[in-house]
């Protein structure tokens, strides 16, 4: 518990510190030998995030790819890190609504064909060994990589693209904050284990502390974005205001889904036999530990924000 209290802070500090940087680059005009691919005035927004996620998704490949060996599945660290960092690549290239996917039309044709790619070039590593015992499921973990912790998180670019980047860290904080939310009210008050068998240290009063900690992070975001010089916060980017109740709704709602997504790592982590999935992060375990409340939880909040500004 010190080792989050200590460290937490730290990575929020970084991650502000990374999306200021993220927000100033924008805002550089597009160099001359970069106007053929990108003919905009200024750079594409996310440069920044699309670099760490890329870094960040490669490690958990790796993890991923330990945990699976563990399994008697014989996936290469190398593949998964690689199918890993190109879903967020492709994802954050592809991702997005009409004049925002930084592939325009070509999208859907860029990260259909990564995928295949990610597939293939896998099987084809398997070939060349020339010893094709546990190729399949070896496949399978790439292409479950390239998806899970690859391109889900490329939902995150997407709305970094379509709204102030402040919406985006909003997202990932009140996901967050549900996360150490639930940690803290489940150690001091947990009784009742919500799902043993897959994640026993999780318990109902925990989740229910959780989802509270994210509803009132979402209200608070919501109050500061207004009083904010230049509007920072959930009604900018082209989404439309959003009252103190409704912010509450959307704070639970993708609270409970980063719950879900720590869950679903939580089955891969029960089948490998570990607690956590790397030790990098000081009292937070791996990459993918710290990601996995995400992958379920960008794609649901990109899609709610579409409503939120139809």
């Amino acid at each position: 518990m010190k080792l989050r209290l200590l460290f937490g802070p730290v990575l929020i500090i970084a991650l502000l510190g990374l999306m200021v940087l993220d927000e100033r680059l924008e805002a550089i005009a597009t160099p001359a030998w970069l106007a053929p691919l990108w003919p905009q005035a200024s750079l594409p927004g996310g440069l920044v995030l699309l670099l760490l996620g890329m870094l960040a998704a490669g490690r958990a490949g790796l993890e991923l790819a330990r945990m699976f060996n563990a399994m008697n599945i014989q996936a290469s660290k190398r593949h998964l890190t690689v199918a890993a960092a190109s879903g967020v690549l492709a994802g954050g290239l592809c991702i997005g609504g009409p004049g925002s996917a930084l592939m325009g039309d070509h999208a859907g044709t860029v990260l259909a064909t990564a995928g295949a790619l990610v597939v293939l070039l896998s099987m084809l590593a398997y070939v060349r060994d020339k010893d094709l015992k546990g190729a399949g499921g070896a496949v399978a973990a790439a292409a479950f990589t390239f998806i899970y912790m690859g391109v889900a998180l490329g939902f995150l670019l997407a709305i970094r693209r379509e709204h102030s980047v402040w919406v985006m860290v909003a997202v990932i904080m009140i996901v967050k904050m549900c996360d150490s939310g639930a940690y803290f009210t489940g150690t001091a008050f947990g009784k009742h284990k919500l799902i043993p068998w897959v994640s026993p240290g999780k318990t109902w009063e925990g989740l229910v502390g959780g989802l509270i900690t994210a509803a009132g992070f979402a209200m608070l975001f919501v109050v500061v974005g207004r009083a904010w010089a230049d509007g920072a916060g959930f009604g900018t980017g082209g989404l439309k205001g959003i009252g103190l109740l409704e912010a509450a709704v959307l704070g639970v709602l993708l609270g409970g889904l980063g719950q879900l997504g720590d869950l679903s790592a939580s089955v891969v982590k029960r089948d490998a036999g570990v607690k956590d999935a790397g030790r990098i992060l000081p009292g937070f375990g791996g990459m993918l530990d710290m990601l996995d409340s995400l992958v379920i939880t960008a794609p649901a909040a990109y899609w709610a924000f579409v409503l939120l500004r139809s």
